[in-house]
């Protein structure tokens, strides 16, 4: 993700790929959102949920129904909170240790 953000304001096909994932995301958060009949929280973490604060405010734009409002400037910052006071849910950035967590899953198989 990081290569095709990089990539995207000077190669169309980068940018399509972007904005597929980001409308991906947006549709699968709709959709869960539709059945659990609303959001507390949504939290953003990994890879691209941490580190890409334009991806985060691509799947949030556009959510107006659920009154999800992304605060530019925290998000640009990758802060913990990235929601402003008049979101109805709060968007929120925490981060993960991937490595550890497949590591913990090699090691229930193994044994």
């Amino acid at each position: 993700m990081r290569d095709l953000l990089a990539r995207a304001a000077t190669d169309a096909n980068a940018a399509e790929a972007v904005e597929l994932f980001c409308y991906l995301a947006k549709k699968f958060l709709g959709a869960l959102a539709a059945v659990l009949g609303g959001l507390d929280v949504l939290v953003f973490t990994a890879g691209i949920g941490e580190n890409a604060p334009e991806v985060r405010r691509k799947i949030c734009d556009g959510m107006g129904h659920l009154r999800l409002v992304v605060d530019a400037q925290p998000n640009g910052a990758n802060a913990a909170v990235i929601s402003t006071p008049e979101s109805a849910a709060s968007i929120r950035v925490i981060p993960t240790n991937e490595e550890l967590m497949i590591a913990r899953h090699t090691i229930g198989i193994i044994h």
